[in-house]
């Protein structure tokens, strides 16, 4: 079966049991046509680029999986009519990944970075 990553955005106003309870009532979609959810994580509540639906912040959640075409565009159907959710995308990817997502990785973006050097004191020569 091929893999898919879906990344779903929530409204602001939800609790997180709410969510939860989303998330679990999309995974049951999935495992009753014998698929299975490899990874789903909650990346918490951020800010919009610009309003969606009247809202600025969303609770955005990804779930990896491995599934038939038949069992996701079910999931996508439930996805659509759900009032709760204001957007979704599906992607069709390679291999599933290791670890956490680039959204859940606490490194920052220069972590790869040579350190700083303090810069040439002039005063020093001067002496």
């Amino acid at each position: 079966m091929p893999y898919y990553e879906t990344v779903l955005i929530a409204r602001q106003d939800l609790t997180d049991t709410q969510v939860k309870d989303i998330i679990a009532h999309l995974s049951k979609i999935i495992t009753d046509a014998k698929g299975s959810i490899h990874k789903t994580e909650f990346w918490g509540l951020k800010n919009f680029a610009y309003r969606m639906n009247k809202g600025r912040k969303g609770h955005y959640i990804l779930l990896e999986m491995d599934t038939a075409p038949d069992a996701l565009h079910e999931m996508e159907r439930q996805i659509r009519l759900h009032e709760d959710i204001v957007r979704h995308q599906t992607i069709r990817i390679e291999t599933l990944s290791e670890g956490p997502s680039v959204m859940m990785d606490k490194g920052g973006r220069d972590d790869d970075k040579k350190p700083y050097k303090k810069p040439y004191n002039q005063e020093k020569d001067a002496a």
